[in-house]
């Protein structure tokens, strides 16, 4: 039932920008497995082999250590409402971290300049690979909104307090595995 794709075609990507919600998965050589929700209308597609998600400050920063360590991605998108789908996109991601020239120019392009209080950087995929299933085991849900938490816990802290916890709660993975985050000490891409 699973089919393969190089790049993402026109009914993938109409597929993608249905969607209100996707999942990240990463992981280094040795260590955890990180895979987390996101959601917050965060993931453009830029062409046949490029997505990048507006990443905001959560609770870690797994995904940006793993990729700075391993640098390997899998997004996965699952149809909660009409036909039963799921699509993955395989390949190798990036940041590009706030304030970067990269940064800055996806931010203008693809989200219109505006950058959501906590923004903390943008991941960048290079699609290797597409791949579908049939996802007939997936349950169906009616998407009835986003929730206003992280944007009120965002303001609450004021850039400030998000700087403050980025430093507390996002220049290290679980497993000890540098960010790069705040290292000025590093190139910014």
């Amino acid at each position: 039932m699973a089919k393969q794709f190089q790049k993402i075609e026109p009914a993938e990507r109409a597929f993608i920008l249905r969607q209100k919600m996707f999942f990240t998965a990463t992981a280094a050589a040795d260590g955890r497995i990180n895979l987390s929700p996101k959601g917050l209308d965060a993931l453009r597609v830029l062409d046949e082999h490029r997505v990048a998600y507006l990443d905001r400050t959560g609770s870690g920063n797994e995904t940006a250590a793993h990729l700075r360590a391993d640098g390997r991605l899998t997004l996965m998108l699952c149809a909660f409402e009409g036909p039963p789908l799921i699509l993955r996109l395989y390949g190798r991601g990036r940041v590009l971290r706030r304030g970067s020239p990269g940064y800055a120019e996806l931010l203008a392009s693809q989200f219109g300049g505006e950058e959501p209080l906590g923004a903390r950087q943008i991941v960048l995929l290079e699609v290797e690979l597409v791949q579908t299933s049939c996802g007939f085991g997936v349950p169906l849900y009616q998407h009835t909104g986003e929730r206003p938490a992280l944007d009120r816990w965002a303001v609450k802290q004021g850039e400030a307090g998000l700087e403050a916890y980025r430093r507390r709660h996002n220049v290290k993975s679980l497993d000890g595995l540098p960010t790069g985050l705040l290292d000025d000490s590093i190139g910014v891409t």
